[in-house]
């Protein structure tokens, strides 16, 4: 279906996760346009994290579009996201900035503590991975081996930093899809990237890359994290009856639970 959002603009669905995003199309000038994002989106452009936010337009239904360039490109394998030191740049510069940070603080973001995660996923969970062994074993693991935060050390955070959302432009990388972004521990991106696809031989590499000493407490944190990421997709999968996604899933946690 085509939506209008005035005479000159015509909006055409992308198809997608999420239903919410679509092809901008006005004249010669073309844009990808998201429906409801986060209002972070110009400051995460401005940082060059981002492709640049066009313009942002109400609805006559209150519905907030957001339009940013449109790119050619590609988004990465998932062989290409723990080789590319670009993936390490791009995630170092979202974790330090205080501008981002300035500008979540001031949106009222919400600070995820890894307990809170936990009992996130926790929540209503399908009493078919409830009753999963091998899942009740790692999400108990996860309950006894809460890692050390404090929220005077929360950082802006991506929150779903698969390969999916990796998009490389003329040899220029961004990170797209900030419905996610939130507070928390840098540690939920790296663990996330580090237990999808990364070899667990090479995580004290790419910690030292990212300007982290490998210690015993940042490699069983990066752990914990990479866990915690994968009984979410886990979960999620379930939920849009994607299971051979979902058992691939709990094929790599079999693969890094030890």
């Amino acid at each position: 279906m085509d939506l209008r959002l005035d005479s000159e603009w015509k909006i055409r669905p992308i198809k997608g996760d999420t239903g919410k995003t679509y092809l901008g199309l006005k004249a010669e000038e073309k844009v990808f346009i998201k429906r409801n994002t986060t209002p972070m989106l110009a400051a995460l452009s401005k940082e060059g994290i981002t492709p640049k936010l066009v313009w942002t337009k109400r609805t006559g239904n209150g519905d907030v579009l957001s339009a940013q360039e449109w790119l050619e490109g590609r988004i990465l394998s998932p062989e290409e996201i723990g080789a590319r030191n670009d993936v390490i740049d791009v995630l170092y510069h979202l974790h330090h900035s205080y501008s981002l940070k300035n500008m979540l603080e001031k949106m009222g973001g919400q600070t995820y503590t890894p307990q809170k995660m936990l009992q996130e996923y926790m929540t209503d969970l399908p009493k078919m991975l409830e009753d999963n062994q091998f899942l009740a074993l790692v999400q108990n693991y996860l309950a006894n081996h809460i890692p050390h935060f404090q929220i005077k050390d929360k950082a802006v955070i991506h929150g779903d930093v698969n390969c999916r959302n990796w998009l490389v432009c003329n040899h220029y990388l961004y990170l797209v899809d900030w419905d996610s972004v939130m507070f928390g521990d840098p540690f939920v991106d790296i663990g996330s990237i580090l237990g999808h696809y990364v070899p667990t031989s090479n995580w004290g590499q790419w910690l030292i890359s990212y300007g982290i000493h490998p210690d015993s407490e940042t490699l069983e944190k990066t752990y914990w994290y990479a866990l915690l990421s994968m009984l979410q997709e886990i979960k999620k999968y379930y939920s849009k009856g994607q299971f051979q996604k979902m058992n691939q899933e709990i094929l790599q946690l079999k693969r890094i639970y030890v």
